[in-house]
């Protein structure tokens, strides 16, 4: 494997994506500026990839291309003895370098410094003469030249006139890399070509590839790791109350507000490690149970027409919705009289309904303590949730500006194989003390442990 690193200059014209497609391709959400307005990149920046602490491949982000017809108008002035290549060179030692060609003169200096160069193109864009100059100039530099199409998921993108005019220039394989959403292997492509262009390069562009391969597995399984984390969490939570302080309906009111307000502690902060770990700033996404804190309800984790559609997934019925993902454990001197009796609507909204639904016998019977768990349609409806986050996530580019918004909508296709996972979860009711926020046993506790390794490897599978 070569010891210096692959230099590859990324070209393109003003506003085509360059350096959303190294922010992509280097997971590095905050290189150079990324903007709607042309000519951001003003210079030339370099940012490195590396493979077991060592740079193996160098990439340099260079202006946008803005008056290639009269540069290249200048460059056919010249003596009809000199190569394409020489002309470039002629005009970077000449003063126009320095004046009218400034910004050019940086792209096509760095390209012939060049092992490689990424030409980027936004499909959106009609093939203008323009466009035409730019690959005359950039071929005209003699460098081994790999086409990115850009954008080609934008309505009215331009992808095959792209093609016809690369291939009139020789350059015939074309890497398709939506650089906000990137093509399922469209990385492995880009560096796969690359080793067929560079093949005095292709095992260090090998060891990329692996490289990037057991990143991206690290992640899949780290991301499953915080999931199950989560769900376990959630699992185990249990607040106990006296009987007779929930017959008020303020007091019972704030002690299921405070279950909820830890709840979406726990989550939050699980959000925000899947975001980090993917490279995302903690912005980057929105959950919908991230929205329970504003106080908007509607659509979050306890919309019973979400619980509503869960419930018939798990085998609950319709009721199970109306239950509102809340149960109430019933306790007499510490034995549970009954572990599924409801509150009944909307929590936030109508607790007091729910309250007398509960059978007047039972009711009378209630004395010491009562507890509030997590219902199961509530665990499906995070679970899924969680996981449509984590595939989301994987497919990303670190170019996106508008933050990812994971809806936890209610629908009749939520995956079966949910009910598996929930019943993974099943031991995490009898151990409160699983959750964060009960004590230092979650560090200790082998039993945790391998019920996270069990949960994190089926989500993994769920994830595939």
């Amino acid at each position: 494997m070569s010891a210096e690193a692959i230099h590859i200059a990324v070209v393109g014209h003003t506003n085509a994506g360059k350096t959303s497609l190294l922010r992509t391709l280097t997971r590095q959400a905050h290189f150079g500026e990324v903007s709607d307005r042309p000519g951001t990149t003003r210079h030339v920046e370099a940012i490195g990839l590396q493979v077991d602490g060592v740079t193996r491949v160098r990439y340099f982000d260079t202006p946008g291309l803005e008056d290639s017809v009269a540069l290249q108008h200048h460059l056919k002035q010249m003596s009809d003895a000199l190569t394409p290549p020489q002309r470039v060179r002629a005009l970077l030692g000449g003063p126009e370098a320095h004046g009218v060609f400034e910004q050019e003169a940086k792209v096509l200096r760095q390209l012939l410094q060049a092992d490689a160069a990424i030409v980027v193109i936004d499909c959106r864009e009609p093939v203008l003469p323009k466009y035409r100059s730019e690959i005359e100039l950039l071929t005209g530099c003699a460098r081994p030249i790999m086409p990115v199409l850009n954008f080609v998921r934008a309505e009215g993108a331009r992808e095959p006139e792209w093609r016809e005019l690369l291939a009139a220039y020789g350059l015939h394989a074309a890497v398709r890399f939506d650089a906000v959403a990137p093509f399922v292997g469209s990385e492995r492509q880009l560096y796969e070509d690359l080793g067929v262009l560079l093949r005095n390069h292709r095992p260090t562009l090998q060891a990329v590839l692996a490289e990037l391969d057991q990143q991206a597995q690290a992640r899949r399984t780290a991301s499953a790791r915080h999931v199950a984390d989560m769900l376990i969490s959630a699992a185990a939570m249990r607040r106990e109350a006296p009987g007779d302080t929930l017959a008020e309906h303020k007091t019972r009111d704030a002690f299921v507000g405070a279950f909820r307000a830890e709840l979406v502690k726990n989550l939050q902060q699980g959000v925000n490690d899947l975001l980090a770990l993917h490279g995302f700033a903690k912005d980057d996404a929105q959950l919908d149970v991230m929205s329970w804190a504003s106080g908007r309800w509607a659509s979050d984790l306890f919309n019973p027409e979400t619980l509503a559609s869960v419930g018939r997934l798990l085998g609950q019925g319709a009721a199970a919705g109306a239950a509102v993902g809340l149960t109430l454990d019933i306790a007499l001197a510490g034995l549970s009289l009954g572990t599924g009796t409801a509150l009944g609507a909307a929590i936030g909204g109508v607790v007091g309904q729910g309250w007398g639904q509960l059978p007047r016998k039972l009711r009378n019977r209630l004395m010491r303590i009562e507890e509030l768990t997590l219902q199961d349609d509530v665990l499906a409806v995070l679970a899924d949730g969680l996981l449509q986050l984590c595939q989301r996530l994987e497919a990303r580019g670190h170019a996106a500006l508008e933050p990812l918004a994971v809806r936890l909508a209610p629908a009749d296709s939520y995956r079966a194989d949910l009910k598996a996972l929930l019943a993974d979860l099943a031991p995490a009711r009898s151990h409160p003390e699983w959750e964060p926020a009960r004590g230092s046993a979650n560090d200790t506790d082998n039993r945790r442990e391998v019920l996270r390794q069990l949960v994190a490897h089926r989500i993994e599978r769920l994830l595939d």
